[in-house]
């Protein structure tokens, strides 16, 4: 469908510049079986919905019942060009339709040749932030429409932060309605230096810059040269189709437990979605909060019984002891566990209009798991100046940076380590309502062995160790002051020789 990428696509830029584009499409002898998600935000107005169903409609995505029903919906809206509204692929919702906004997050499929795609349209009015908040969570890319009469606004500020914090590092400047500027080339260029200045100090390198009419089509799915002979870059569905997905092998295995299943005295297995790493039986795992050390004996599904499992993978894992295991709890890798304690860094979205309160006390909530937690806000994003400036509060759809202080043990991973074990919501108790999303910040120590996080010393110990550590009486008597964290007899050795070195 689409042609290969000139080596004119390519942008060599010296240090401290953004890359841009590959030199050459790599040879791919079968097609991508990884579909990649991705995400269209930015401001009001700037064509989020329109982009999307152009690529709908020349992907050959709509069918034929869909075509004929957009073309029914659009008379009356015709653009000067007599194209259908596109839009009206992606906003379903009567008020979106009546209004012409988007507000509620869109998802739609579609593929080519190559690969498959999982697309989320996400609302641009500052309102309705926590939508585009939960469209980025689960996305590879993002594509930031600007329109090119216009420029970056704080609202294109605000979701290219958003998504940054979710963790996506690849972006796609759209720079929309470029043919309302009669395809001016100054300002294609001044809207594109603006905002990889932006991306740079958000930490974002891999940013490509793409002229787009959505409307007719230009640099969509196919090339717009005939407008625009002074861009010989790739088209938006180019880009696409070279994109990478995210893994969530970066840490060893996780599974939040969400159901203990015990149809009969002869089974006990703990059911979840596999969160990350791998299992297979023999493995020996710990429970988290408890610290109970286990081996794998099973895994089941609901039709088979399984060699291993992966992320994304819903299992039923049987153990080799009966432990006391419930709902929250996590079981993870002997030698490679997450981080616990009683207090946290991190950084999250304020979606309520009453903000997030100093010392208030919320439910938080990270997968199964639902804790009691206070919340002090610490600093909030200047999103003009890029700067975080010290505050006691933040408001409704502000970014800021809090302390967590828990009544119990809680288990995270970093956001950048995983995705899901690192995420969390917090809860109104007074509203139930969804006040924030946040990301897990706080790193400990890279070494191991004997170290402290708030005045808490962590000891990284062989399971057996730590088994009769635990049962002394010295250690009763300083629970709260210290915290063991078992390993595997190997990994011991490698932290003792780390130290030593």
């Amino acid at each position: 469908m689409t042609a290969p990428a000139t080596a004119n696509a390519v942008e060599h830029v010296a240090a401290g510049e953004v890359l841009a584009f590959p030199a050459q499409e790599p040879a791919r002898a079968t097609r991508d079986s990884r579909p990649l998600r991705l995400i269209t935000c930015g401001s009001v107005d700037d064509g989020k919905s329109t982009l999307i169903g152009r690529l709908l409609w020349d992907t050959k995505a709509v069918k034929e019942d869909q075509a004929a029903r957009l073309q029914r919906d659009s008379k009356g809206k015709q653009n000067d060009l007599g194209l259908p509204d596109f839009a009206l692929l992606l906003d379903g919702l009567q008020a979106e339709r009546e209004q012409g906004i988007t507000i509620d997050v869109a998802y739609r499929y579609f593929s080519t040749d190559k690969r498959s795609f999982i697309v989320a349209d996400t609302p641009g009015h500052e309102q309705y932030t926590r939508n585009m908040a939960t469209g980025a969570s689960t996305a590879d890319l993002a594509v930031l429409l600007v329109d090119a009469r216009v420029g970056l606004l704080e609202q294109t500020r605000r979701h290219a932060t958003i998504a940054t914090l979710m963790g996506i590092k690849q972006f796609v400047l759209a720079v929309n309605k470029i043919d309302l500027t009669d395809y001016d080339r100054a300002r294609f260029e001044e809207i594109s230096h603006e905002f990889r200045e932006l991306a740079l100090s958000l930490g974002v390198r891999q940013v490509i810059a793409i002229p787009v009419s959505a409307l007719k089509g230009e640099n969509v799915v196919y090339d717009g040269r005939a407008s625009m002979p002074w861009y010989d870059g790739p088209t938006l569905i180019e880009v696409l189709e070279l994109a990478t997905t995210r893994s969530a092998q970066t840490v060893g295995f996780r599974l939040p437990v969400q159901r203990v299943s015990r149809p009969g005295e002869s089974f006990r297995g703990y059911q979840g979605t596999v969160a990350g790493g791998s299992v297979k039986p023999g493995d020996s795992v710990v429970i988290l909060p408890s610290g109970m050390v286990a081996n794998v004996t099973k895994i089941v599904t609901f039709d088979l019984v399984r060699n291993a499992a992966v992320a994304g993978d819903a299992i039923t894992l049987v153990l080799d002891r009966q432990v006391d295991v419930s709902r929250g709890d996590m079981i993870v890798a002997i030698d490679s566990q997450p981080l616990t304690g009683l207090s946290f860094d991190a950084q999250l979205v304020a979606l309520q209009a009453e903000g997030i309160q100093p010392g208030k006390r919320y439910w938080l909530k990270s997968g199964s798991r639902r804790q009691r937690v206070q919340v002090q806000p610490a600093s909030q994003l200047d999103l003009q100046t890029g700067k975080w400036n010290q505050a006691d509060q933040l408001p409704m759809n502000a970014i800021g940076k809090v302390h967590l202080a828990f009544d119990e043990q809680a288990i995270f991973d970093t956001y950048e380590q995983n995705r899901t074990t690192g995420a969390f919501i917090l809860i109104d108790p007074d509203t139930n309502n969804t006040v924030a999303g946040g990301m897990i910040t706080a790193k400990r120590s890279a070494l191991g062995g004997i170290h402290t996080e708030d005045a808490r010393v962590i000891l990284s110990l062989p399971a057996d160790l730590a088994d009769q550590l635990m049962a002394t009486e010295l250690f009763a008597g300083r629970r709260e002051e210290a915290e063991v964290r078992r390993v595997s007899a190997g990994r011991a050795v490698e932290i003792i020789d780390d130290i030593d070195g």
